[in-house]
């Protein structure tokens, strides 16, 4: 069945033409990261039907805003991942954060992916004046190394685990993870509630996380 657009010239609706279905802007906010399989996609978004999630990506690769490849042996996977134009949409899912948060109603116990948190991470950040802290951020089977400087805050995966040595933070899944990030509480009560453990010094792993807050 062919896909009804607006049919209109305006910029914005041309642009809702393309990423307006329900949950297509979400499957690109979970490829924003780096490439994902079907799996990893639909962990990350569990309220998705399979069948509806199978025609987000097959509409969003027609609209050329993510593109499928295999990964080289020894993972010989299918994976989806961004086009430039794909990637480009993350200026838009910035601003809905930045806009949601202000609004009423948003409920922080609601599953949340790890993707999704760090995302919004960048957005709900106050970089420091200098200096750099690197930690290595472990939700479930999901790990990323992040990098907090003056230039804000860059998350990127890191598939073989934390590296050697880096400031680890670790919880069950990613709303523990933002509870830790986000709560009033600190990070030591965190960590005595079991929601998080820590590799490293507990200081250091807490000026990092006094960078970020839900700016309303």
């Amino acid at each position: 069945m062919a896909r009804k657009g607006y049919n209109e010239g305006c910029l914005a609706a041309h642009a809702l033409d393309l990423i307006g279905d329900r949950w297509a802007l979400l499957v690109l906010r979970e490829l924003m990261l780096g490439p994902k399989r079907f799996g990893a996609l639909q962990a990350g978004l569990p309220g998705i039907a399979t069948n509806v999630l199978t025609q987000r990506l097959a509409d969003l690769e027609r609209t050329g805003l993510l593109t499928r490849r295999t990964l080289p042996p020894p993972a010989s996977v299918q994976v989806y991942d961004l086009t430039p134009a794909g990637r480009d949409t993350r200026g838009i899912i910035d601003a809905l954060c930045v806009w949601g948060v202000r609004q009423p109603g948003h409920d922080p116990r609601k599953f949340i992916s790890p993707t999704a948190l760090l995302l919004s991470m960048a957005v709900m950040v106050a970089p420091p004046a200098q200096g750099e802290t690197r930690v290595a951020m472990v939700m479930g089977p999901d790990c990323f190394l992040t990098r907090l400087s003056p230039a804000g805050f860059v998350p990127r995966p890191c598939a073989d685990g934390p590296p050697a040595g880096t400031l680890t933070l670790v919880a069950p899944n990613a709303n523990a993870m933002a509870a830790t990030v986000y709560g009033p509480a600190p990070l030591a009560q965190s960590i005595n509630e079991g929601r998080v453990t820590l590799d490293g010094d507990p200081d250091h792993a807490q000026r990092f996380l006094d960078a970020f807050a839900l700016r309303r």
